[in-house]
Formats: structure tokens, sequence, C-alpha cells
């Protein structure tokens, strides 16, 4: 069995598994992802200082700038949060919700979540002036986000949810709205 499928049969069996099972493993994926995206800013500014980069933008721009972003990403991702607790489940993928959730923010995107985390990526970037977090790992980190809900997420939701799953797939887009006429 390759590393993708073992992927979607642990988070398949974790969220399908015993309750206490779920309780156990739902702090470990929070903690495992704060280390990551800590981890991603100590390198992103080692990096800076590691090949001499100017500190752009700097003060007070990089405050104006990054303001905005680091409020709506908040506001998004606590929003997202929320609508999932109300759902009886986390967003933590080895205790979700019992059924698909379409409300609040997830009307409009299927990870609000993520899309939030990333305008705090990249407001935090530009409050730190650091290029690197910025133009660099942030979109990386985007990138590995993408493959790792196409590859392991969005199949384990279609075997768990099915046919609901396939349809609010469809209508819904899977980070920004999709403005239609």
């Amino acid at each position: 069995m390759m590393f993708r499928e073992r992927l979607i049969a642990l988070f398949y069996n974790c969220a399908t598994g015993s309750r206490r099972t779920r309780l156990l493993l739902t702090p470990v994926g929070p903690l495992v992802f704060l280390c990551f995206l800590l981890l991603l800013i100590g390198v992103s500014r080692w990096v800076d200082h590691l090949l001499g980069l100017p500190r752009f933008p700097g003060p007070p721009l990089n405050m104006v700038l990054s303001f905005p972003l680091l409020v709506f990403g908040t506001f998004l991702t606590s929003w997202s949060v929320a609508t999932f607790l109300k759902g009886r489940g986390t967003p933590v993928p080895f205790n979700p919700p019992p059924e698909l959730v379409e409300k609040g923010p997830y009307r409009w995107s299927r990870n609000p979540m993520l899309t939030g985390l990333f305008a705090l990526l990249f407001g935090i970037g530009i409050l730190l002036g650091s290029l690197s977090l910025t133009f660099a790992f942030t979109p990386l980190f985007i990138g590995l986000m993408v493959w790792e809900i196409t590859a392991v997420e969005e199949p384990e939701l279609e075997r768990r949810l099915g046919e609901d799953y396939l349809r609010y797939r469809e209508r819904v887009a899977m980070f920004w709205p999709r403005w239609r006429r």
C-alpha cells in the first residue's frame, strides 16, 4: 500500500473509530500543525537572515498592510472552528463532525479555515517584514496544503460521506468563493 493510501486509511479509521481514540488523537493534530507553522516562520526568519534579505516593508507600512490580513485571517479561522464545533466535531481530521458541515463559511468555501490561515501567514510575513515567509514559504505551504487536501482529505471525505460530499465539492470552491451571476 502506498503512503497516500495509508494516510487516507489512517484518517478514515480514526474518523470512524471509537470515540475514545478520536478524543485521544484530537489534541495531537493541532499541536503538530502549530509546531509546523512555528517552524515555518522560524525557518523563514533564518533564511532572511542567512541571505541578508532586507526587511520589507518596514515600519509603519508593515503594520498598515498586515493588519487587514491578520484581522481577516483570525476572523475566518475562528468562525470556521466555531462552525465545526457546533457540528459536534472538531476541525481535526481525526475527530470530524459526523455529518458534512455546509453552514457558516463552509457555504462558500470547502476549506475556509485554511483560507484564514493563509491570510494569517501572509499577514505575519508582512508584519515581520520577511520576504521569504511572504513570497516563498507561505506559497510553498499553500501548495503543500492543496496536495494534502486533494490527495488525502478529499478521498477520505468521499469515502466517509459519499454522494453528499461529491455534490458539495462540485458546488463549493476549495478556498475562494465562486461568484456567480
